[in-house]
């Protein structure tokens, strides 16, 4: 079965960026930590664009990516992020070997 790859781009709100970040560095430990699916998770900030987080994830497989989004990790996350996103959008992706 292939792996499952996400690209996630978050568009966040005036002023919030390194509160949001330090939130998603955060859920970003806890995944890698407690679910044994998630095989990678990087945080990107574009250099020229400080409204927006990009997202590379990567799972074991669809099943691992739907815990994930099912998660206590992810409600969690956004609970905390009220307010701090503007819109949330993704790629899902097969990751090639």
């Amino acid at each position: 079965m292939p792996k499952f790859a996400l690209i996630g781009t978050i568009e966040v709100a005036p002023g919030r960026a390194e509160e949001l970040v330090s939130l998603l560095m955060a859920h970003r430990a806890r995944c890698l930590q407690d679910e044994p699916g998630t095989l990678q998770f990087e945080v990107l900030l574009p250099q020229r664009d400080t409204t927006k987080v990009i997202l590379y994830e990567v799972y074991r497989d669809e099943a691992a990516f739907d815990t994930h989004w099912n998660g206590p990790s992810l409600a969690r996350f956004r609970e905390e992020t009220t307010g701090m996103v503007a819109t949330v959008s993704g790629t899902r992706c097969t990751l090639m070997e």
